[in-house]
């Protein structure tokens, strides 16, 4: 438990009270305590009282595991987000390139040398204002750029060294997503046969039959490839860390995490590649199913220029590889499956995030049976003729 201590005075013989060579000098009551990791703690007060109080309410917010320390809110919002929050969300390659340009482009610039107890509730809804009118971001933007900044404050309340984000009750960005209209069965035959390589080919139609994620897509394995049962098992993806180049890691989250059938038309297009193109055999590649000449991995900026090329060749709309994995989940809604199977073959984390990136795809769907209804149901049947001649009788 902590206690008060006299700087001015100490006991001497005979218990009498003598001088110490701080009498006199700056305040005298020492409040002293230790923290939940039993580090000592200390702070000066001019009156004993005002001393005790504080060693009482240490104590307390020791005791009731709510104890914060004074000095831990003085450390600068951008060492925080850099040192701290950064390291803490175990992520890799493109994903650590984001998060960092999110901090040194919209966090930094405006917070980076405050104390990180300093921020006002004022000046966190301040920020998120200028995101649009300073920054000029749009769509989904505002929100990702915010969630991300938000988590800063709110580990920075987890780790104790703030008591409360200045965020707490006030509303993120509004979500506005984005329409996708990926291309359509046609235009994805039409980019895959204008691919220049036998490589691109069969990358970019596996990637339409299965929706594979980009680094989900270069980081196939044969091992993994169930040709008997059609399938294929997702849990490994292709990543890039700056200093340590490309390499094989798990999947982060269980959604991820998947056993995705494939069709008669992905299986021959794989073992066709398989049997034309047979996979390292040995090395940090073996099994590696799509490689470079010589068996190295595929970057994944070097898959963007291939289908932007292709693209060109094709005559058709640029398209992203992520377009393909929307092509997928169009054709998926189209086809009547529900948005919990969607959500179960693109591995996204829920199916509101399903929902929030195709809703219109299965608000079209619903149209497109409603359609369909109708047309069956436009030529009268011969009861319905007569249940009618019926009622304008009656």
């Amino acid at each position: 438990m902590g206690y008060v201590h006299d700087l001015w005075y100490k006991k001497g013989p005979a218990g009498r009270k003598v001088q110490t060579k701080y009498h006199g000098k700056g305040k005298r009551w020492q409040a002293r305590w230790e923290t939940p990791d039993g580090e000592p703690k200390t702070r000066l007060f001019e009156k004993q009282v005002d001393a005790q109080k504080h060693v009482t309410k240490m104590d307390h917010a020791v005791l009731a595991g709510d104890y914060l320390d004074p000095e831990a809110g003085k450390v600068k919002v951008g060492d925080f987000a850099l040192k701290t929050w950064l390291p803490a969300q175990d992520i890799k390659g493109r994903t650590e390139i984001e998060y960092r340009g999110v901090l040194d482009r919209y966090l930094i610039p405006e917070w980076g040398r405050r104390q990180i107890r300093t921020i006002k509730p004022s000046e966190a809804k301040a920020w998120q204002a200028l995101l649009a009118s300073k920054y000029e971001l749009t769509g989904t933007t505002p929100n990702r750029v915010a969630r991300h900044v938000r988590s800063v404050f709110r580990l920075a309340v987890f780790d104790k060294a703030i008591r409360a984000s200045p965020f707490e009750g006030i509303k993120a960005p509004t979500l506005t997503e984005t329409k996708v209209y990926p291309p359509d069965v046609a235009e994805a035959r039409q980019i895959i046969a204008a691919a220049y390589t036998a490589l691109w080919r069969a990358m970019f139609e596996v990637c339409a039959l299965t929706g594979l994620r980009s680094g989900e897509l270069r980081g196939m394995r044969l091992e993994k490839f169930d040709a008997l049962r059609m399938a294929y098992r997702v849990d490994q993806q292709l990543v890039y860390e700056r200093g340590k180049g490309m390499y094989l890691d798990d999947l982060k989250t269980g959604a991820g995490k998947r056993v995705l059938p494939l069709n008669r038309r992905a299986v021959d297009v794989i073992a066709a590649y398989v049997a034309g193109h047979p996979p390292p055999k040995n090395g940090p590649w073996a099994g590696l199913i799509f490689a470079m000449p010589g068996g190295k991995p595929i970057g994944e900026s070097t898959i963007d220029w291939a289908i932007k090329q292709t693209c060109r060749y094709a005559k058709t709309e640029a398209r992203h590889l992520h377009e393909l994995r929307h092509h997928y989940a169009s054709v998926l809604i189209a086809g009547g499956e529900s948005p919990s199977v969607v959500q179960q073959r693109l591995g996204h984390k829920d199916v509101l995030t399903t929902l929030r990136i195709y809703s219109h795809l299965f608000n079209e769907a619903k149209e497109t049976t409603r359609n369909v209804l109708d047309a069956a149901w436009a030529i009268p049947s011969k009861d319905e003729k007569r249940l009618a001649s019926v009622t304008k009788i009656t």
